[in-house]
C-alpha cells in the first residue's frame, strides 16, 4: 500500500519525504488556504520535492468550469492529478479528462455507488472519506471494503485512496482491506512509527549495554 501525505504545508512535506516512505501528496483548498501563499507557488514547490502523484483540487461546480481549471492545473507537471468532486457535473468532467489523458482523483466520496460511477467514467483514483463517515455514526472502512469488492468484481483499474484518515487504526484497516493508497496528515504519519514496547526495548538494550565491559 502506498502512503501519501495530505497537506499543502511544504515544511511537513519535506520532513516526511526525508523519511523515505512518502509516495505522493494530496492537497485541497482548505490545506492551500492555510499556507497563506499563492497556490501556484505552493504547487510548484511540492512538485520539486515529491516525484509521485500530486493531487490538485478544482473548485468549479459545472463540468465546463472544472475542465477549464483542471486543464490549467495539469500543465504544472506530468505528475499532476486533478481532484474532482463526486457529483454528476464532476463525473462528466472526469470522463472528458480521461479522454484527454489527464489523470483524476474523484474526491468527497461517501457511497459505493458513487465510487462505481467514478470508475465507469475512468477515474484514476477514488477517495472515500472514512473519518467523516465515522463522525456521523457510520463505519467508514466498510465503504472501502465495499468499493474494493465492486472494483474486484468488474476489473476496474481505479485506485482506492483511503482519505480523511484520523488515526493509525484507519491505516491498518486500509492495508488489511487491500486499499491501494492511504493518505493522511503529518501527525498520523508520525504515529505509524510509534509503539511503547519499541521504546521500552530500546531503553532496556541501552541500559544493558552500559554494563558491558568496554576493555
Amino acid at each position: 500500500m502506498k502512503l501519501f501525505i495530505d497537506t499543502a504545508d511544504v515544511a511537513q512535506i519535506k520532513e516526511a519525504h526525508s523519511w523515505g516512505i512518502v509516495d505522493g501528496v494530496t492537497t485541497n483548498p482548505t490545506h492551500v488556504s492555510k499556507t497563506g501563499r499563492r497556490p501556484a507557488d505552493v504547487y510548484q514547490e511540492i512538485f520539486s520535492i515529491v516525484s509521485g502523484p500530486i493531487s490538485l483540487e478544482t473548485i468549479g461546480l459545472k463540468a465546463d468550469a472544472i475542465l477549464a481549471e483542471g486543464r490549467q492545473l495539469a500543465k504544472y507537471h506530468k505528475n499532476a492529478v486533478i481532484k474532482v468532486v463526486n457529483t454528476r457535473e464532476g463525473l462528466k468532467a472526469v470522463k472528458q479528462f480521461t479522454a484527454e489523458g489527464i489523470k483524476t482523483n474523484v474526491t468527497v466520496t461517501f457511497s459505493p455507488l458513487q465510487a462505481l460511477l467514478a470508475a465507469k467514467v475512468g477515474a484514476g483514483y477514488i477517495s472515500p472519506f472514512v473519518g467523516r463517515l465515522d463522525a456521523v455514526g457510520h463505519v467508514g472502512m466498510d465503504l472501502v471494503r465495499q468499493i474494493k469488492t465492486i472494483y474486484g468484481h468488474y476489473g476496474f483499474k481505479t485506485e482506492i485512496i483511503v482519505a480523511a484518515v484520523r488515526h493509525p487504526l484507519h491505516v491498518l484497516e486500509a492495508a488489511l482491506a487491500g486499499a491501494d493508497i492511504c493518505t493522511m496528515n503529518f501527525d498520523v504519519l508520525k504515529q505509524l512509527y510509534d509503539h511503547p514496547l519499541t521504546d521500552i526495548g530500546i531503553e532496556l538494550f541501552l541500559n544493558d549495554w552500559k554494563k558491558v565491559p568496554k576493555q
